[in-house]
């Protein structure tokens, strides 16, 4: 029998160089292969028609709840007390200062005696011209028996009558003059400081030296006014609440000063121009001030009541948000999160009147909106309490197309 053998295949050196063990060539074919397994499971993953799901962990928030109430449109503004009148006591007549009778910063009346110029001088010149008023009024007396008599002309008896008047009239400019010598208050109100001591000279605020320094300068203080600034575009809105019965009122925040309660007064001064320079309109307002709780140059912390919104869809200030698309409050039912537009009427600094698809009890989230997704589950982690006040500031703002 025949056993024929193949020949054995022809040597290739190359071939034998890549399977020979622990060559590079065969660590590069290794490591290629490794690659292209690594790349195809992730092209697997990530392009697999049912991905796995990725949990998504709820956004911690707070909400609140919507009322539904009437909204005063109300503007906040920084005003400032004025005393209802000041006054700047002067000599009306010159001479020296001898006496006060009053302490500095007390309260006094009208009429109360305050200061006391050396009368002498005065008083001998009243003297003088009542002496000569009586001899005139003596002679004008005899010329007019004399009269009755024709025992004398009657120009003689003109004359001696011009006599006698003009005689009474510088006895009464005297007497005037040592009236003057005591100055007494022309208004009720508290004293300031003394601003010329008693020893020293003083000079007539009738003479020449008109802008003499005054002696003391009282403020009537009961009542007091307070003045304000609103913007021009809320004239509309004052003139409308002036026409009205209850009128334009005010509210002084006083309880930041430590004071019981806060404070009301009636607008009864609207400026008859408005400021060139600040856009603005002055109202002022007057406050009894029976217990001298403002003081003049004060700064007070003032709401202005103009208008009201009834039953108006109000949310917490911190609520509304602004998005491309307009405003915006996410609300929260069964633990998700949905964003309803909204239009915002009035802002008050604290909560907002808003119009949109929102009613009395729902809720609104206050915090945590950043990370809020529409459609996305939250978590609440409590509700905002209301606060216990309103923060004053410049001034309240409308929103987009208020009507209030």
């Amino acid at each position: 029998m025949n056993v024929q053998v193949p020949p054995p295949p022809p040597y290739n050196a190359q071939a034998s160089r890549l399977a020979a063990p622990g060559s590079p060539a065969r660590k590069y074919l290794i490591g290629a292969a490794g690659l292209l397994v690594a790349l195809g499971g992730f092209w697997y993953f990530t392009h697999s028609a049912k991905p796995p799901a990725r949990r998504m962990m709820a956004a911690p928030v707070k909400v609140a709840v919507v009322e539904q109430r009437d909204m005063p449109v109300i503007e906040r503004t920084i005003g400032t007390v004025v005393a209802n009148s000041t006054v700047s006591v002067n000599a009306r007549v010159q001479g020296q200062l001898t006496r006060a009778f009053f302490k500095e910063g007390q309260t006094v009346k009208t009429g109360d005696l305050l200061f006391q110029i050396d009368p002498r001088p005065y008083q001998a010149t009243y003297d003088n011209a009542a002496a000569a008023m009586a001899s005139a009024k003596a002679k004008f007396d005899r010329y007019t028996r004399l009269k009755g008599q024709n025992a004398i002309s009657p120009q003689d008896v003109d004359d001696a009558q011009a006599s006698y008047l003009e005689a009474r009239a510088t006895a009464e400019s005297a007497r005037l003059n040592l009236e003057f010598t005591q100055i007494r208050s022309p208004v009720n109100g508290k004293t300031g400081p003394i601003l010329i001591q008693p020893g020293n000279m003083v000079a007539s605020s009738s003479s020449a030296n008109a802008s003499a320094t005054p002696l003391v300068t009282i403020n009537e203080i009961q009542p007091v006014k307070i003045s304000l600034a609103l913007p021009q575009s809320d004239l509309p809105r004052i003139q409308e609440m002036a026409r009205t019965p209850q009128g334009v009122t005010i509210s002084m925040n006083m309880k930041e000063m430590g004071a019981p309660k806060d404070l009301t007064a009636k607008v009864d001064f609207i400026s008859n121009a408005v400021t060139n320079t600040t856009g603005t309109i002055e109202l002022r307002a007057t406050y009894p001030n029976t217990d001298l709780a403002l003081v003049p140059g004060q700064l007070v912390n003032v709401v202005v009541s103009l208008s009201e919104i009834p039953n108006a869809i109000v949310v917490p200030r911190e609520a509304v948000n602004t998005g491309p698309q307009g405003t915006f409050v996410y609300t929260v039912k069964d633990g998700v999160a949905q964003q309803v537009p909204v239009r915002v009427l009035f802002d008050d600094s604290t909560h907002d009147a808003v119009q949109g698809n929102l009613k009395a009890g729902d809720k609104v989230i206050v915090d945590g909106q950043i990370r809020v997704v529409p459609g996305g589950k939250v978590n609440v982690s409590g509700a905002r309490k209301k606060p216990a006040g309103d923060k004053p500031r410049t001034s309240g703002r409308s929103g987009p197309g208020n009507e209030g």
